[in-house]
């Protein structure tokens, strides 16, 4: 009897654990939980139906093993914001709101919250396509202390001063191409992946290829070194690399590449 018992039990806990983590939808609700369960609320602020780097993010880290058995540390909320997926009008408001009142302005964000105030203590915008074992040390940066909010707004600060460079770079970039100086664009970009390291160091290369060939199609042979530079450093990102090696043969076949340099 109690092998028959037990066996139903099994298939539960393995049932439960096949579902994965619960992912709540209303950060009140998940606010409270928090409080009760003396635990951060995780919120995902996320365009579930249209956004690239939204559902990449879901599919590495958020489905992961290693997140699955860390979620416990969390409470978990979604807050989506579909282009085609029905949602209820007060769902959209609501989740309006907490766009506004944090500040989101891009898909996706991640805040670490402080379930009694509210306030945040960890933010990670985007997604560059790290494992989830490196999405999750990122996360377990982020400390609820005063010292760790402090970190946090420095962090932000910096992002935002990071982000005006690069914007302003990118309009001599833009303005480079337009007169077609391959010598000023070089070193606009040079600047602008001055602290980049890293398989994404590769973008530098690949967008010194893109530029030249785009400014002067009878660079090719030094177009192509640039390729070459930037699959040499994407060594390890198989995503990149396939998208360098496309690129290579086009240029290799002397299609003519249109498209505007990869950003940063």
């Amino acid at each position: 009897m109690k092998f028959l018992l037990a066996l139903p039990l099994s298939l539960l806990a393995a049932v439960l654990s096949a579902a994965g983590p619960v992912w709540l939808t209303d950060l009140d609700a998940a606010k409270a939980q928090g409080l009760k369960e003396n635990k951060p609320v995780l919120v995902d602020f996320t365009g579930s139906d249209w956004c690239p780097p939204c559902k990449s993010l879901h599919k590495v880290v958020f489905e992961s093993p290693e997140f699955a058995a860390a979620a416990s540390r969390y409470v978990l909320v979604e807050l989506d914001f579909p282009r085609n997926k029905p949602q209820a009008p007060e769902l959209k408001a609501k989740n309006r709101e907490w766009q506004q009142k944090y500040a989101v302005n891009s898909f996706p964000t991640v805040l670490l919250l402080d379930a009694k105030s509210g306030e945040v203590f960890g933010r990670v915008g985007g997604f560059g396509g790290q494992t989830a074992k490196e999405y999750l040390a990122k996360l377990d940066t982020y400390k609820n202390t005063p010292e760790g909010k402090t970190a946090l707004a420095k962090e932000l600060k910096s992002t935002t001063e990071r982000s005006e460079r690069s914007r302003v770079l990118g309009l001599k970039i833009n303005e480079a191409i337009a007169a077609k100086d391959f010598q000023a664009a070089e070193a606009a970009l040079e600047e602008m992946f001055a602290d980049v390291t890293g398989t994404r160091r590769a973008v530098l290369p690949f967008n010194k290829a893109r530029i030249l060939a785009m400014i002067d199609p009878s660079a090719k042979e030094q177009a192509l070194k640039h390729v070459d530079e930037a699959i040499k450093l994407a060594d390890g990102d198989e995503a990149m690399t396939r998208s360098f090696k496309a690129f290579r043969d086009k240029l290799a076949s002397a299609e003519a590449p249109s498209a505007a340099p990869a950003a940063k």
